[in-house]
């Protein structure tokens, strides 16, 4: 990590607050700070932490990390330790030193040939550090032990695998949807817009936003594809009489709403 240069990151990595809608009650995500050089590790790591209920945002360097540590409110940071990285430490440091983030827990992935800052991170405060290549999973129990997280699968409420509004409900683990007692059958990206809606019961979506929340990051989707997908998960949601729908709001997307709302 270098404070000189920055990365191009995907336009959506930044849009990083989001909401889970759980019986009607919303449940911020945990946001991490990821402080990488490597576009691509980013994506890969943000992509873990989504699938297990975080969201994360993206930090280039020294100091665009230390900035938006005073702007946002982060529940862990995350730092990409590679072999001509020399700046993870300082930003540890620096975090550490300051009283609105001293408390943050920071976490080390340390790539192969990058072993000697072990001394330098662990003098700067760092509170855990693992050597790549690892497990995933140690580093999500690792969070979830610290930020005193629910695992996931212990409790569907608890643990944000559950989504419900009105009669309609989706069990992300199961990648099932029930409507008013009734299986709907969803294709994945159905499944993917649906979950997209339902985070946000109410709230109007644009094609933009439902593309990068339900297709591929690497996949070019054109804007009538999104209109043909919400008119396949209209027909399935009418089908199963849910009493849910999908309204479309002209020159701006869709929202998901009750009939009687």
């Amino acid at each position: 990590m270098s404070g000189l240069e920055e990365p191009r990151w995907p336009a959506h990595a930044a849009d990083a607050v989001e909401a889970n809608v759980v019986l009607g009650v919303a449940l911020m995500k945990p946001l991490v700070l990821i402080c990488s050089q490597d576009a691509e590790f980013y994506l890969f790591l943000s992509h873990i932490l989504e699938v297990d209920g975080f969201v994360s945002e993206p930090a280039g360097g020294a100091k665009e990390a230390l900035a938006k540590a005073d702007e946002r409110e982060f529940q862990a940071v995350v730092l990409d330790c590679g072999p001509t990285s020399l700046t993870g430490s300082a930003i540890c440091a620096r975090l550490k030193r300051e009283p609105r983030t001293g408390g943050l827990p920071i976490i080390a992935l340390i790539a192969p040939g990058a072993e000697n800052q072990h001394l330098d991170l662990l003098k700067a405060g760092i509170d855990e550090s693992f050597v790549r290549p690892m497990a995933p999973a140690k580093l999500l129990d690792y969070l979830r032990t610290r930020l005193a997280l629910p695992k996931p699968g212990s409790n569907g409420i608890e643990n944000n695998s559950w989504l419900s509004y009105g009669s309609l409900e989706m069990k992300l683990d199961a990648h099932r949807v029930c409507g008013n007692g009734h299986d709907i059958h969803l294709g994945p990206i159905e499944f993917n817009v649906l979950r997209h809606l339902l985070e946000a019961p109410g709230k109007v979506f644009s094609r933009d936003e439902l593309i990068g929340g339900a297709w591929p990051a690497n996949i070019h989707v054109g804007l009538r594809t999104v209109d043909v997908h919400i008119s396949r998960l209209r027909k399935a949601l009418e089908t199963a009489s849910t009493g849910i729908v999908i309204r479309t709001v002209r020159s701006a997307g869709y929202s998901l709403e009750k009939l009687d709302g």
